[in-house]
């Protein structure tokens, strides 16, 4: 596989108007509302988003971007991460989760609409 960039980073928020309103006033960034849980980060030179945070707090999520997501999974796991998130269906795509042996998170999706 070639080199895979990355192309959306997820947030987790207790307060989205405050997380909101931060990066607004500190870095400029506007935003998409994408339903009452989840804004976009627009003007942030890289995609993202920020979530409503259930329960406890998680990491950021750093999301890679491949065209063919299954080709994806199985280097994932030849090259050993563990998958902590099956493929799944969102708006836009479909992605799934895993672990990378140093033990971050991260997630891969794609466009297309394959199936698994």
């Amino acid at each position: 596989m070639q080199g895979v960039p990355i192309d959306y980073v997820e947030l987790d928020s207790d307060d989205l108007a405050a997380s909101r309103s931060f990066f607004a006033a500190a870095f400029g960034w506007r935003f998409t509302d994408y339903g009452p849980d989840y804004l976009g980060i627009e003007d942030a030179k890289l995609d993202g988003g920020i979530s409503r945070a259930e329960g406890a707090r998680k990491l950021p999520l750093v999301i890679l971007k491949a065209a063919d997501l299954d080709a994806a999974e199985a280097a994932v796991r030849k090259a050993g991460g563990e998958i902590t998130r099956q493929q799944f269906d969102f708006p836009g795509g479909r992605r799934f989760h895993f672990r990378e042996p140093g033990g971050n998170e991260m997630a891969v999706w794609s466009e297309s609409e394959q199936q698994t």
